[in-house]
This record gives structure tokens, C-alpha cells and sequence, in this order.
């Protein structure tokens, strides 16, 4: 598929205005370029698909927005219903937002490196990782190249799963050692063999009384039980508050944490996120 946004066809559109035959893009949401032929009024994919300037203007004031071209249509990368789940484009890997709300941090750094720095806290080659809510995929591609034999990775949303189905981020850098579940971790963690993972990201959505569960007592013990002696984990939380004078949530999600028995907490402010471990 070919990914437009508002900054590639606004390059487009302005390549048009001034004459020019060619033009070099990437349609593939950061992953490489490509050189592209074109003229006054359209631009020619391939021998087969060619995108009109009428439908480029016609989408070309839709900002935070990501839509693909198939069978001579541009759609939005959206999917409306239960709430409204969509990719946002990025200088790097696109982003995911539910309702307003960008799931991975975005601001001054790429939801790719944010990912990065994540995983790298806790994993190390040839561990096991339980990505609990999975996403985009990012953290699990992040697992696999540092070293991770393995990844189980669950997430919940249908909406979430149809667009890291369609992302070619997950599609370039995923392999078999990535396995991705459509189901409520909090329920299915119930169902894996304790000390399985060496390694645990959990990066739920932020809290609220739908999402509680994941930020609870019964689930920290859950983690704790599937994970082996020495296991790292790191938990997104986000900030709330001013970490500086030790925010309540965090305060309360750490101690929540100790009643479960990790050890070594600590919250990290450049992540957003509390470190620990199961000694």
C-alpha cells in the first residue's frame, strides 16, 4: 500500500505548482524513499495506479491524519466505533491515538525510539518478554532486536489490532519470534505457566475505571508469579503530576507494586515509567 499524510502531499501539490517531473517520497510512513514521476495532474505510482491532484487537493487540509491509496481510493487509516482509534504520522514511525489521545509519547522523540529505550531498560539477549499490551507492536520489534528469543505479546482492542495489521513498521521488522495474541491479558495471564518471562513490558492505556485492572493488586501478583526469579520489569505510567514532588498515583502504583513483592522500584522520569525487579 502507499501512505499519505498532510506533509507528503503538500509536497506533492507544491512539486505540481512548480513543474516538476519527479519527485522523491516516502509512501511507506518513514521506512525508505522512493523517486516518483509526475505532471501537471497527477502522480504516477506505477504503470497501473496513479493519484489525481483532484484527490490530493481534496484531503490535503487534513492534519494528524493517515490515509492509504487502494483500488483508485484514499481512506483514512481510522476506525470509528467504539471510541476512534487512529494512526497519526510522525518524522519517524507513525502513532497511535484513541480518542485524542496519542498512546505513545511523541512530543521530541519518536514512538520508535521511545520504544527503544524502554525495552533496552529490561531486556537482554535471549530472554523471554511479556509485552502486555502490545500495541502498535513497538516494544516486541524492539525485544526481537535486542536479542529476545521470544516475545508473547496480547492486546485487547480489535480497533488496535486492524491498525498494527495495516502499520509497515510491524510488517518490516516483525518475525516469527513475535507472538501477537488478540485478547484481555488480564484475564489470560491467568492461563501461563509461572517463571515463564525474564523480561516484562507493561504499557497499559492510562488509568481510568475501564483500565483500572491493569494498574491492580491482583494483576501486579499475576506478573509477578509468571515471571522468573531476577525478572526485570518496566510499567508505563506516565506523568500525572510533578514527579518532583513524588505525584500520588506513582506513589500508590509503587506501593502496590512492594505489596506484590518486586523489589528495586524506582520510577524513571525521561521514560515515564517505574522500573523493578522480582529478586
Amino acid at each position: 500500500m502507499y501512505f499519505f499524510h498532510f506533509d507528503i502531499i503538500s509536497q506533492i501539490l507544491e512539486a505540481m505548482k512548480e513543474g516538476k517531473q519527479e519527485i522523491r517520497l516516502s509512501l511507506d510512513l518513514n521506512l525508505s524513499c522512493s523517486t516518483f514521476q509526475l505532471d501537471e495532474e497527477k502522480l504516477i505510482l506505477n504503470e497501473d495506479q496513479v493519484v489525481s491532484i483532484d484527490m490530493l487537493e481534496g484531503i490535503a487540509k487534513v492534519e494528524n491524519k493517515v490515509f492509504f491509496f487502494e483500488n483508485a481510493q484514499m481512506k483514512p487509516l481510522e476506525i470509528r466505533g467504539q471510541g476512534y482509534h487512529k494512526l497519526v504520522p510522525t518524522k519517524g514511525a507513525p502513532t497511535l491515538e484513541i480518542d485524542g489521545v496519542k498512546m505513545h509519547r511523541s512530543k521530541d522523540i519518536d514512538p520508535f525510539e521511545d520504544a527503544k529505550l524502554k525495552t533496552k531498560l529490561v531486556v537482554t539477549p535471549g530472554d523471554i518478554l511479556l509485552d502486555t499490551c502490545g500495541g502498535l507492536g513497538y516494544s516486541g520489534i524492539f525485544a526481537l532486536k535486542a536479542g529476545a528469543k521470544k516475545v508473547v505479546s496480547f492486546e485487547k482492542s480489535k480497533a488496535v489490532v486492524t491498525l498494527r495489521n495495516a502499520n509497515p513498521w510491524l510488517k518490516k521488522y516483525a518475525d516469527h519470534r513475535l507472538e501477537l495474541t488478540h485478547g484481555d491479558v488480564v484475564t489470560l495471564i491467568e492461563s501461563l505457566d509461572g517463571k515463564m518471562f525474564n523480561s516484562v513490558v507493561h504499557d497499559p492505556p492510562r488509568f481510568t475505571s475501564a483500565t483500572g485492572d491493569l494498574y491492580g493488586k491482583k494483576f501486579y501478583d499475576e506478573l509477578f508469579r509468571v515471571m522468573r526469579p531476577g525478572a526485570k520489569l518496566f510499567h508505563y505510567t506516565g506523568s500525572p503530576g510533578r514527579v518532583k514532588t513524588r505525584d500520588r498515583f506513582i506513589n500508590n502504583t509503587i506501593k502496590r507494586l512492594e505489596n506484590s513483592r518486586f523489589q528495586n522500584l524506582e520510577f524513571h522520569d525521561n521514560l515515564q515509567g517505574i522500573y523493578g525487579r522480582k529478586n
